[in-house]
């Protein structure tokens, strides 16, 4: 199966999105700043819409573009968000400010080790996509903050393919991050504290209810 024409077709079935999204989108690609692939975008547009959040946090805010996606979604809901790349910083302020967002979403700035344990639940949702060696650190305040029955949806858990390999195989660079990536999916298929599921969309999502 061609993996790249099967999502180019995926993302030609989208609708047209919203003009400010597309700008926003448009203009971090050009700049090489990672933004949510569309498909994996489609998916967590699906999982808003079934669960109705009033709060959400999202980890790791880049440029901003999630956070206006999950707030044109969810225009009852309140977001919170956080980045510790500095340059990134005063362009998702201003990606807020074109996109009448700056009175819901509440962007922190720093690293998300220091955020996460002075902030208070309860959240109904929950987006992780940052630094991916630190999932596993991030995931006990994730199910602190997150409300029974909350989800925690964790994006590029796949590496691009290298969580399938032998450790001795990786980059010995990545070797970290891959290990874990392992760790963190290993923890939220066995923990009696989540029920998760991990599918192959994008760079690999998990999903999971804190139980």
């Amino acid at each position: 199966m061609d993996e790249v024409r099967l999502s180019s077709f995926i993302e030609s079935l989208e609708q047209p999105k919203d003009p400010v999204l597309e700008n926003i989108r448009k203009e971090a690609l050009q700049k090489d700043v990672p933004v949510i692939r569309p498909e994996t975008e489609a998916l967590l547009v699906f999982f808003l819409k079934a669960f109705k959040p009033e709060r959400i946090l999202e980890i790791g805010c880049a440029v901003g573009y999630s956070a206006c996606v999950m707030a044109y979604t969810c225009p009852e809901a309140g977001i919170d968000t956080m980045e510790n790349y500095a340059p990134r910083i005063p362009e998702a302020r201003a990606n807020f400010e074109k996109a009448g967002l700056s009175s819901r979403v509440t962007l922190y700035e720093g690293d998300a080790s220091e955020i996460l344990p002075d902030l208070t639940g309860p959240y109904d949702f929950i987006f992780m996509d940052a630094a991916k060696g630190q999932y596993i650190h991030w995931l006990q305040d994730c199910e602190r903050l997150l409300r029974p029955g909350g989800l925690l949806f964790a994006d590029n858990v796949l590496s691009g393919g290298d969580i399938l390999e032998a450790r001795t195989t990786v980059d010995r660079r990545n070797r970290t991050i891959h290990k874990r990536m392992r760790d963190f999916l290993y923890e939220i298929k066995h923990s009696s504290h989540w029920e998760s599921a991990v599918i192959p969309v994008g760079d690999g999502v998990s999903v999971s209810l804190k139980q």
